[in-house]
């Protein structure tokens, strides 16, 4: 069974950083991409950020030069380092698993099989 478990959360002040850990277990697949998405109250859920396993990397263009994703393959870590941040950051975000290869712009055009149960990032103005 694939879980994904959300760390890293917090409250910080604007042009603060946090770096948000996503762990896999049960992770038996060769091609797939990792995605971090965000919901923010009362708004609909955004991508922000994806990771497959051949290293493509897309960004959001709300966060790009600000944000970095990144991958620990030996730790089964995808980690969302975010710098630079504003208080339209603040949301839940999550982590999820898409099996398959894709790209990691086009990943964000399916639905994502696993999903993690979110951290939540608060940015004070």
């Amino acid at each position: 069974e694939v879980q994904l478990v959300e760390s890293g959360g917090g409250l910080v002040q604007a042009g603060g950083s946090l770096r948000l850990s996503c762990a896999a277990s049960g992770f038996a697949f060769s091609d797939y991409a990792i995605g971090w998405f965000r919901q923010a109250p009362g708004k609909g859920r955004e991508a922000v950020s994806s990771v497959t396993n051949d290293n493509d990397t897309y960004y959001a263009d709300s966060v790009k030069g600000r944000f970095t994703i990144s991958t620990d393959n030996a730790k089964n870590m995808v980690y969302l380092e975010m710098n630079d941040l504003k208080p339209e950051d603040t949301a839940v975000y999550y982590c999820a698993c898409l099996v398959g290869w894709v790209t990691a712009q086009a990943a964000f055009g399916y639905e994502f099989d696993y999903w993690g149960q979110g951290t939540q990032v608060t940015v004070s103005s």
